[in-house]
C-alpha cells in the first residue's frame, strides 16, 4: 500500500476546518475555528495545518493542454470563449479568490507558538512560504499587478482591504524571497508526496524561467533589462538539482516503451525521474482517472503538435515534400518514438473499451464531429480494471523538466555549450534512441516562423530546445503557460486540424494495408449492410462535409483534406489577452483597483 498519510491528515484538518472558506475575501470573518490557544502547540499541529495547504494537480494535467496549439477542444475554455466573444470584467469574474493566501498567512502568524527548535520551525515556515509563493505565482500570471499581503487581514483592516494593486516587480521580488527561504530551509528529504527541498527548487527554477522569459518577450511590461536576473536563477537552481538531487531520466533501455510508462504507473514512489508525484490509492484517494482522455470527449490532440516531432534521423518532419498531405499511417513512419507513446498509432491495440462501442483489439481511429481523429494514450490507462485505474499515480514534476529549464535558460543567456546540451536535451533523446542535438542545428524555417520574436544569439539552438520541450512535455499541461511567456498567443488563432484524407472512398488506418473505413460524400447514405474488408470485418462508414453540414466528419474541402474542428478560433488581442481583468464586482467594492492593458 502506498503512503497516503498527507491526504488523510488533510481530511482530518478539514474536519477541524478553518472559518467559512467559501466567503469572498472582502467579506471574510476573523479566523476562529482554530484558536491559537488550543492549536499550534506541537509539531503535529503544524504538520496537520500545513497539509491542508497542499493543492498540487492530479490526473487532470492530461487534459490541460486543451485550447492550445497542442489540442483542440469542444469545451468552454476561458481563452477560447474570450477569443470568439466580447469579454469584459463582468463576464470574466473568476480567479480573484484569496482564501489560500489567508490560510498560509494565518499559519505564518502563529506557527512559532509551537515550542520547537529553529531548524524545525524554519522548515515549516519554508513550506508555508512556498505555498504563499505558489498562490502569488498564479495571481501574477493572471493579473500581473496584484495586492501583496503577508499578514492576516481582518474585516476592520480597511486601509489594507482597500489598497491598490502592487506592481508586478514588487510582488515577484516577494515571491522570489519566499522561494529562496524555502529552498534554504525546507528539509532535503520527506515522505512520499510531501514537499521537500528538491520540490521547492524545481518550482523555484520553473518560475524563474517563466518570469525571465516573460519579461524578455513582453515589451508592454518594459522590464526586458531585468530578465537576465531571473534566467540566471533558473540556470543556477536547475543545475543545483542536476548536480545534487540524485535524480536521473527513467529508462530500462526500452526506447519504445519507457517514456509512456511514466504516465500509466500505479506506483511512482522511488522512480528516479519523479521529483514530485500525486500518489493515489484505490478506495482511499482515487486518481479520478477517466477514459475520456483517450479522445472524442472535449479534447483531442492536434496535427500541429504531431508535426513537431522529428524523424528518427533527427531531421524535421516538415522538411519532407508533401508532408501536409501525408496519410495517418505515413505520419507515424520513422518518427521520434515519443510520438507513438503519446498518440494512438496505426496498430495500437485497445484493451480499455469503457466508452468506445467499437470494442477492443486492433484500434481503428474513431472519427467524430469537431474532433481531430487523433487519440491520446499518454495518461490513458489501457486496462479495464478500475483498481488499476484509480491507483494511477501522476508525475507532477519530472526531472526532464529541470533539464529543459537548464537548457532554455542557458540558451536565453547566450551561454549554451555542447556540454550543456549533452547534460540536458541529449539525456531526453537517449531515452528514446533519438540522435543527439548539436550546439548549432540547422535553423528550421517552421520554428522560425512560429516564434518570429526570437532574436537570441543562439537562436537555432533555442528554437530546437523549444521544440524538445513541446514534445517531451506534450499534453501534460505546460503548453499554455509556455505560449504566454514567449508572447506567442497569436498561435492560438490557428484552427486545430486533424487527420488528412485524400478523398472519399476506402482508407487504411491500422497500417496493415487493408481498408478499415469508408468516407462517403455528404449526399450519400450509409448502407444498412456494411461491406466487409479482407479480414472479414465490417467497414466503418462516415459521411463527409464542411462544418455546419449534416456530416459525420468535417473535412477542409468538404470531401477531402484535413479534419476540421472549428470554423473560427477568433482573435487573440495583444497584449490584452495575456492578462485577465479584475472582476467588476471587486472594482465596485474597491475603487483603488484599476484595470490594466486595455481591460
Amino acid at each position: 500500500m502506498k503512503n497516503i498519510t498527507l491526504y488523510l491528515a488533510s481530511i482530518a484538518l478539514t474536519a477541524i476546518s478553518l472559518s467559512s472558506c467559501k466567503k469572498d475575501f472582502l467579506e471574510r470573518q476573523p479566523e476562529t475555528a482554530i484558536g491559537t490557544d488550543n492549536f499550534f502547540n506541537s509539531e503535529q499541529d503544524l504538520k496537520l495545518y500545513i497539509n491542508n495547504l497542499y493543492n498540487f494537480p492530479g490526473w487532470g494535467i492530461y487534459n490541460a493542454d486543451r485550447a492550445t496549439d497542442n489540442a483542440a477542444t469542444t469545451g468552454a475554455v476561458e481563452i477560447k470563449t474570450m477569443m470568439v466573444g466580447t469579454p469584459s470584467a463582468s463576464s470574466i469574474n473568476t480567479g480573484w479568490n484569496w482564501e489560500q493566501l489567508r490560510s498560509a498567512n494565518y499559519f505564518l502568524a502563529n506557527f512559532k507558538k509551537a515550542p520547537l527548535n529553529s531548524e524545525v520551525l524554519n522548515h515549516y515556515e519554508g513550506i508555508a512560504r512556498f505555498f504563499r509563493a505558489q498562490f502569488y505565482i498564479e495571481k501574477v500570471k493572471r493579473y500581473s499587478d496584484v495586492p501583496w499581503y503577508e499578514n492576516v487581514i481582518n474585516t476592520n483592516d480597511t486601509e489594507l482591504l482597500m489598497k491598490a494593486r502592487d506592481p508586478r516587480t514588487m510582488v515577484v521580488d516577494k515571491i522570489m524571497e519566499d522561494l529562496a527561504f524555502a529552498a534554504e530551509h525546507v528539509n532535503v528529504s520527506s515522505e512520499a508526496g510531501a514537499v521537500n527541498r528538491w520540490i521547492v527548487k524545481a518550482y523555484q527554477a520553473r518560475f524563474a524561467l517563466y518570469e525571465g522569459t516573460y519579461r524578455r518577450y513582453h515589451s508592454e511590461l518594459n522590464l526586458a533589462s531585468t530578465a537576465p536576473r531571473f534566467l540566471q536563477v533558473a540556470r543556477d537552481v536547475s543545475k543545483d538539482i542536476m548536480d545534487n538531487g540524485k535524480f536521473k531520466i527513467y529508462t530500462t533501455g526500452n526506447p519504445g516503451q519507457d517514456y509512456l510508462n511514466l504516465f500509466n504507473r500505479e506506483n511512482l514512489n522511488g522512480n528516479s525521474e519523479v521529483i514530485q508525484a500525486t500518489y493515489n490509492e484505490n478506495g482511499l484517494r482515487n486518481s479520478g482517472w477517466s477514459s475520456t482522455v483517450f479522445g472524442n470527449y472535449e479534447v483531442s490532440p492536434a496535427k500541429d503538435l504531431l508535426q513537431d516531432y522529428l524523424m528518427t534521423n533527427g531531421t524535421p518532419y516538415t522538411n519532407q515534400a508533401g508532408y501536409a498531405t501525408f496519410s495517418f499511417v505515413k505520419e507515424f513512419e520513422n518518427r521520434d518514438p515519443r510520438l507513438s507513446q503519446t498518440y494512438a498509432y496505426p496498430g495500437f491495440v485497445l484493451s480499455n473499451t469503457s466508452t468506445y462501442s467499437q470494442g477492443g483489439g486492433l484500434y481503428v481511429q474513431q472519427l467524430a464531429k469537431n474532433f481531430t481523429g487523433y487519440h491520446q494514450i499518454k495518461g490513458f490507462v489501457n486496462n479495464q480494471s478500475s483498481v488499476v485505474q484509480q491507483n494511477l499515480d501522476v508525475p507532477v514534476v519530472r526531472y526532464a523538466e529541470i533539464l529543459l529549464i537548464y537548457a532554455e535558460a542557458k540558451a536565453e543567456l547566450g551561454e549554451l555549450t555542447q556540454a550543456d546540451i549533452n547534460l540536458s536535451i541529449n539525456q531526453l533523446r537517449d531515452r528514446v534512441g533519438m540522435p543527439h542535438m548539436s550546439l548549432t542545428p540547422i535553423l528550421d524555417p517552421v520554428q522560425e516562423a512560429r516564434y518570429p520574436n526570437v532574436t537570441a544569439t543562439q537562436k537555432s539552438a533555442l528554437l530546437e530546445i523549444r521544440r524538445e520541450r513541446r514534445v517531451e512535455m506534450a499534453l501534460e499541461g505546460y503548453r499554455f503557460d509556455d505560449l504566454m511567456r514567449w508572447n506567442a498567443g497569436k498561435l492560438l488563432e490557428k484552427e486545430q486540424e486533424g487527420i488528412y484524407f485524400s478523398g472519399v472512398g476506402q482508407h487504411d488506418l491500422t497500417g496493415d494495408g487493408i481498408p478499415d473505413i469508408v468516407l462517403l460524400n455528404n449526399n450519400e447514405s450509409i448502407p444498412a449492410v456494411k461491406e466487409k474488408n479482407s479480414l472479414g470485418k465490417d467497414l466503418i462508414y462516415y459521411r463527409t462535409g464542411s462544418i455546419g453540414q449534416d456530416a459525420g466528419v468535417f473535412l477542409k474541402n468538404g470531401n477531402s483534406g484535413t479534419i476540421q474542428t472549428t470554423a473560427d478560433n477568433g482573435v487573440f488581442q495583444e497584449p490584452k489577452y495575456y492578462y485577465r481583468p479584475v472582476p467588476q464586482n471587486q472594482i465596485l467594492l474597491n475603487s483603488n483597483l484599476k484595470q490594466i492593458f486595455g481591460w
